[in-house]
């Protein structure tokens, strides 16, 4: 009987829900909630121009508004970005041991970690090697670019 009740007062608040044909919900924003408000962009990629969103413009180099340090969710989504590529077989931009023969001493569980992307991408930020730049968009629309060499890592 709660749930009845619960299910009829949800039902008819119509205001911020919309249903898609498969019965999931669709947000009414059109797109204009900028939740992911950070980009990672290969650094030889870096145009100074207008970004995608609508007025927003450059911030200057020279006059750094934002944290100098890499924030928990900055850093997962670097070492998940960068993790992918290693994944895929991009070069590597730190040196990683290899093994001269079977053991060389090591147990399979430390030769697995030598292999696992994910640390690897970890030891390259901590190395600040990743050639990335970090784009944080402002409240205003204009965006700060920052390269991880210039960041601070915990």
């Amino acid at each position: 009987m709660y749930m009845e009740a619960y299910n009829e007062n949800y039902l008819n608040d119509d205001d911020d829900y919309m249903g898609d044909e498969f019965g999931q919900g669709v947000d009414s924003d059109d797109g204009e909630n900028y939740e992911n408000d950070i980009d990672i962009i290969a650094d030889n990629q870096v145009k100074k121009e207008k970004c995608d969103y609508e007025n927003s413009e450059v911030n200057d180099d020279n006059i750094r508004i934002t944290s100098p340090y890499l924030t928990k969710y900055e850093k997962a989504r670097i070492i998940g970005t960068r993790a992918l590529q290693i994944s895929l077989n991009a070069p590597l931009t730190i040196p990683i041991e290899t093994q001269d023969d079977g053991t060389n001493g090591k147990s399979e569980y430390d030769n697995y970690l030598n292999n696992d992307p994910l640390v690897i991408a970890e030891k390259e930020l901590y190395n600040k090697s990743i050639p990335f730049i970090l784009r944080r968009y402002l409240p205003n629309g204009s965006y700060e670019d920052w390269r991880l060499d210039e960041l601070i890592i915990d």
